[in-house]
């Protein structure tokens, strides 16, 4: 091989082994323009990732401070209840008491002071949102109605209260006590 010869082979090698560095280099920067294409596509998720998170906390949220409104709300509304319910027994003992007239004057002054004690107290309930359940020639409902007997009246429809044993009362649209009745068939 002549001198001349060996030269252009050895630059063509050489130019042979510069395209390889060249190709090599610029699969390097692809690789890396690749890597940054990928990290930037990781992050964008990651950003819709925390968006939506941040998106369902606010509606948790909104949803809990909704529902604590409506339970107390609730609560204010049926905060009487149950010194409602110890007194409708003494309601009751009143009702008897007054059914009883006296005959003697000095018991008759009596009486009248229990009538006004009765109509205070009946005053006070009302105030609180405490209504009698109203049951005689009423249709039988059993949600506010509690059927002691049945009985046969010509005077009334079936399935029509006859009779009521004792009171039934309502909070507000709450039935505290159902009334107890006597019911036609």
């Amino acid at each position: 091989m002549s001198e001349e010869n060996r030269e252009e082979v050895i630059e063509e090698v050489e130019e042979v082994e510069e395209a390889e560095q060249e190709l090599v280099s610029d699969t390097d920067e692809q690789k890396e323009e690749a890597e940054e294409i990928s990290e930037l596509d990781q992050v964008k998720k990651e950003k819709e990732d925390l968006q939506d998170k941040y998106v369902r906390l606010q509606a948790e949220y909104d949803n809990f401070r909704k529902r604590t409104q409506r339970e107390k709300a609730a609560d204010l509304k049926y905060k009487s209840q149950s010194v409602v319910e110890q007194l409708l027994p003494v309601v009751d003992n009143f009702e008897r008491a007054l059914e009883a007239k006296p005959d003697d004057d000095t018991v008759t002054t009596f009486y009248e002071g229990m009538e006004m004690i009765y109509r205070q107290l009946e005053q006070v309930l009302e105030s609180e949102g405490v209504e009698e359940i109203k049951t005689v020639g009423e249709a039988f409902d059993p949600n506010v109605h509690q059927a002691v007997l049945q009985v046969e009246d010509d005077n009334y429809d079936s399935n029509v209260v006859v009779e009521e044993m004792q009171k039934g009362y309502r909070l507000k649209d709450r039935v505290i006590r159902p009334a107890m009745v006597k019911v036609n068939q």
